[in-house]
């Protein structure tokens, strides 16, 4: 009989939870357990240890109301699970989708897996799971290619793209642009080169003006 594969839900809305274990009741030799607390979870998954220790945990990032926990949300949970080098595979199911959120949680913590509420059912929770144990990442559609998006735009990206960017917002004509981008060597740039990147930038980022150019930037984490 193949060993019981144990995981840790951990989400502050119950609902959330029981609809996750609904998705998960035809996954065979699977047993769950869940939390509302990143504080409770790390006890558990500790406590874990010495006897029969969670395969996974699936968790959110934000949490309403954590402010009295020492462990305050799922990345501070992720991070806190990696710096005790405790071995457990670890996966975000969460309704943050933003580009620049998404992009340095997988970044800077490196999660097996990265779901989001509003998409998920049986089919890619299962899939999930099955590349999780054999150690391998799955990230969701909507996930894959705004990481891939962000990937290409940060190749497009020089040094005098991103002094445009932002020094966009500070100035209310183009034209004001001239005498303060330099290019690499130190040289200043004519406003008829600042226009052509500009030109260019928007059609990178899809954007209908140098304004949506701005948002599009700061969706992208270009810009804070």
């Amino acid at each position: 009989m193949s060993k019981k594969i144990k995981i840790l839900l951990v989400d502050d809305h119950q609902l959330i939870i029981e609809g996750i274990c609904s998705y998960l009741k035809d996954f065979d030799n699977l047993h769950i357990e869940s939390t509302n607390s990143c504080d409770s979870a790390f006890s558990s998954i500790k406590s874990s240890l010495p006897t029969i220790p969670f395969d996974i945990v699936f968790t959110d990032l934000s949490f309403d109301g954590s402010t009295n926990e020492t462990i305050d949300g799922g990345e501070s949970l992720i991070k806190a699970l990696q710096k005790e080098e405790i071995p457990i595979k670890i996966g975000v199911i969460t309704g943050h989708s933003e580009t620049n959120r998404v992009f340095n949680v997988i970044r800077n913590l490196n999660p097996l897996s990265y779901l989001l509420k509003g998409s998920i059912n049986t089919t890619e929770l299962t899939f999930a799971i099955e590349r999780m144990l054999a150690d391998k990442p799955y990230y969701s559609h909507e996930i894959h290619n705004k990481l891939l998006k962000r990937t290409l735009v940060e190749i497009q990206m020089d040094e005098v793209a991103i002094q445009i960017l932002k020094e966009l917002p500070k100035h209310t004509k183009i034209a004001n642009l001239e005498g303060v981008i330099k290019k690499p060597d130190g040289n200043l740039l004519k406003i008829r080169a600042i226009e052509s990147k500009l030109a260019k930038l928007r059609t990178d980022l899809n954007a209908n003006n140098n304004t949506d150019l701005v948002l599009k930037a700061k969706e992208l984490g270009i810009l804070d």
